[in-house]
């Protein structure tokens, strides 16, 4: 799924890790914009419509987020309240946390600065 270099468009990549039968980590890499969101999307909306209720969106290797990104996850947010499932978010960049805190979705998403505490809160529930 990654965009080839001589297409012109910036370096984006998402693989999907199966923890169990209810958590699911969604790993991106690269920019997340309005070309490469809809990929993004595509993963998350697989992973819930699959029977994942837990899922963790690890934004750690990415180079950019804008608001489409936000977009997506507050999609998957709701589509994963209507499951009573959960979602949470993994971004150890303060630059790119800035952005869900200029937005105040710093207070809507479960933000960690690493996978293995989003997993932990995860499975705790």
């Amino acid at each position: 799924m990654t965009s080839a270099p001589s297409d012109d468009r910036p370096f984006f990549d998402v693989t999907d890790e199966e923890i169990d039968a209810t958590t699911h980590v969604v790993d991106v890499a690269g920019e997340v914009d309005l070309y490469s969101a809809p990929e993004l999307k595509a993963h998350v909306i697989d992973a819930i419509e699959n029977g994942k209720t837990r899922i963790i969106v690890d934004l750690t290797n990415t180079t950019f987020i804008d608001s489409t990104t936000l977009g997506v996850l507050v999609g998957a947010r709701k589509r994963l309240r209507e499951r009573n499932g959960t979602l949470a978010v993994v971004c150890p960049d303060p630059d790119k946390l800035g952005l869900f805190e200029m937005t105040g979705l710093d207070r809507v998403f479960s933000i960690h600065t690493e996978r293995s505490a989003a997993l932990a809160e995860l499975q705790s529930q």
